[in-house]
C-alpha cells in the first residue's frame, strides 16, 4: 500500500484530479470514524478513486472561542495532528487535505464551499457526510442542500448514521468525557485502542535526574488536553519492546506552571542500552492505560519526590494487576 499524501491546502498539483471524499474533523478517530473511513474506502475503490479525507486545522471551535475572546469555548484535544494523520493513514486513507480554518474559510458561504472547495479543488465524484453534518458560512449547509448540488454537479452524496457501542453513541465529545473523566476502559472502548499520544522527546531542565526519576519529555502545541493527570503507561518506540511506566500529564504546577502541556514520561525500568541520553529525538508512543490521580501542586520539592515515588509503586501495582489478569483470560480461552 502506497503511503497517504499529506496536502496544505487544496491549491497542489499533486492532488488527485478525482476522489471519494469525507470531510470533518476526526478528532481521535474513534470507531465511529473508523466505521465511516470503512465505507469511504470500499465506495472509493468501487469507482477506481482514491480516498480523501479534509480536515481543519485549528479546529473551527478553537477559530471562534479565540475570536470572540473566549478560550474557555475552545473543546479540549483529544489529539495531536500527528496522531490524526497517523490512525487516518492506518485507516487506509489516500490523501488528506487539511484546511487552515481561518477568517476565509468561515465566511465562505455554503454554496462556494461546494463549487469552489468540492468541484473545482477536489475534484470530489463522491462525498460521505456524517448524520449531523453542517458547512459554510453560519452553518447553513447542510446535508439536503449537498444533496441536491450532487445532483446539479455530477457528484454523489451519502450520509452515514450514528455509531453506537453498548447503546452509546460514539462521538468525539463521548470520547473526552470518558477522558476527563479519567475512564481509561471507556476511552479504549471507544477508539477501538488504547487511548495514546505520541511525540518526539525533548531536552527538558533534567530535574527529574536530581529527583532520581529520569524523564522523557514531550511537549504539545495545544495548551487543552482532555487528559490531564498521572497514569500508568506503556509506552513504544525508545526499545523494540515497549516498557511501563507512569506519567505525568499537564502544566508542572510545582515546578514550571507555565500554563504549556507537557507530558513526563518515568519508565519503571530503564533500558541500560539506551545510556543516559538514548532517549532524545526518538518518536515514541505513549499509551494512557490507568489515570492514577490528579495533577497537584507540592510544597517543595521533598514532598513532589514522595508523590512521584508513591506513583511508581501505584502503577507497578497495576502493571502486576494488569498482567495477571491477561494470564487469566489467556487460559480461560485455552
Amino acid at each position: 500500500m502506497s503511503a497517504m499524501q499529506v496536502f496544505r491546502g487544496f491549491h497542489h498539483p499533486g492532488i488527485a484530479p478525482a476522489c471519494a471524499l469525507t470531510i470533518g474533523n476526526f478528532d481521535g478517530v474513534h470507531r465511529g470514524h473508523q466505521a465511516m473511513l470503512a465505507l469511504l474506502h470500499s465506495e472509493a475503490r468501487h469507482r477506481g478513486l482514491p480516498s480523501c479525507v479534509m480536515t481543519f486545522e485549528p479546529h473551527p471551535r478553537d477559530f471562534f472561542a479565540a475570536k470572540m475572546g473566549k478560550p474557555e469555548l475552545a473543546p479540549a484535544r483529544i489529539a495531536t495532528l500527528r496522531d490524526k494523520l497517523s490512525e487516518l493513514e492506518r485507516c487506509g486513507v489516500d490523501q488528506v487535505i487539511v484546511l487552515r480554518f481561518d477568517e476565509a474559510l468561515a465566511g465562505l458561504p455554503a454554496q462556494d464551499f461546494i463549487s469552489q472547495v468540492l468541484v473545482q479543488g477536489l475534484g470530489a465524484r463522491y462525498v460521505l457526510v456524517g448524520d449531523d453534518f453542517c458547512f459554510g458560512a453560519r452553518r447553513q449547509g447542510d446535508y439536503r442542500m449537498l444533496d441536491a448540488a450532487g445532483q446539479l454537479q455530477g457528484f454523489d452524496v451519502a450520509r452515514m448514521m450514528s455509531y453506537e457501542v453498548h447503546g452509546q453513541r460514539v462521538s468525539s465529545s463521548a470520547v473526552r468525557e470518558a477522558l476527563v473523566a479519567g475512564d481509561m476502559d471507556t476511552a479504549a472502548a471507544l477508539l477501538g485502542r488504547p487511548y495514546s499520544i505520541s511525540g518526539h522527546v525533548i531536552h527538558g531542565r533534567k530535574l527529574g535526574r536530581e529527583l532520581g526519576f529520569r524523564t522523557l519529555n514531550l511537549r504539545f502545541d495545544h495548551a487543552k488536553s482532555a487528559a490531564m493527570g498521572i497514569y500508568a503507561v506503556r509506552t513504544h518506540g525508545l526499545t523494540d519492546t515497549p516498557l511501563d511506566g507512569v506519567a505525568s500529564l499537564g502544566v508542572r504546577p510545582t515546578v514550571e506552571d507555565a500554563g504549556r502541556l507537557l507530558l513526563e514520561v518515568n519508565c519503571l525500568d530503564w533500558p541500560s542500552q539506551l545510556g543516559l541520553d538514548g532517549g532524545y529525538g526518538k518518536l515514541v508512543r505513549v499509551e494512557l492505560l490507568k489515570k492514577l490521580r490528579d495533577e497537584a501542586r507540592y510544597d517543595g520539592l521533598e514532598a513532589l519526590t514522595a508523590a512521584i515515588r508513591q506513583d511508581a509503586d501505584n502503577a507497578r501495582s497495576f502493571f502486576a494487576t494488569h498482567a495477571s489478569r491477561s494470564r487469566q483470560t489467556t487460559r480461560d480461552r485455552i
